[in-house]
């Protein structure tokens, strides 16, 4: 399974719980697209990604804009990952619009742009790539918390955003992505 997370802001620990908590922990990858805030909560989150039993798990990250200068000395503003057939571009999306989003979708040859920043979960087609914000799982603002994971359903991708509490309010099929 893949876990997508975001916007912790947090100071001390990773502020993981419910169904993210064991998500993260299941996760052959995690993907995390900034704003851990401190040095203390990207070594919690490195920590809990690498939590199942033979340590495989893998965790990709970028800074986000409320990352302090420790956060990023050691992370990049973008990322690329491929898993399961899709390539996976990773920024944080502070300094992205839709168009930008795209262009470096297609830049990266990403199917999938995944971002954070507005706090805003949701998933959209936006031409040749799709966009995949999870939201927050702990600063939801004025949206639900949520985290996002995918998983393998037959011959394709298929994914859902889910609150900490494990209710799964919307679903979506990467099957079609990566159609070029």
């Amino acid at each position: 399974m893949i876990t997508v997370v975001s916007d912790t802001h947090g100071t001390d620990g990773h502020r993981l719980e419910g169904r993210t908590l064991e998500a993260v922990r299941a996760a052959d990858l995690v993907i995390h697209a900034g704003d851990f805030t401190t040095e203390a909560v990207l070594d919690d989150f490195e920590s809990e990604a690498g939590a199942d039993a033979d340590g495989a798990g893998e965790f990709v990250a970028v800074y986000g804009n409320n990352d302090d200068a420790g956060i990023r000395g050691r992370l990049e503003a973008t990322r690329t990952v491929q898993r399961a057939g899709l390539r996976f571009v990773v920024a944080h999306g502070h300094e992205h619009d839709d168009t930008s989003l795209s262009l470096l979708g297609r830049q990266e040859r990403a199917d999938v742009v995944v971002v954070g920043h507005s706090h805003e979960p949701g998933w959209r087609e936006m031409g040749t790539v799709a966009v995949l914000n999870p939201g927050s799982h702990a600063d939801p603002r004025w949206y639900r918390p949520a985290h996002a994971e995918i998983e393998t359903a037959g011959e394709g991708l298929r994914g859902r955003l889910v609150a900490p509490d494990g209710e799964v309010y919307s679903e979506f099929d990467l099957t079609a992505t990566g159609r070029e």
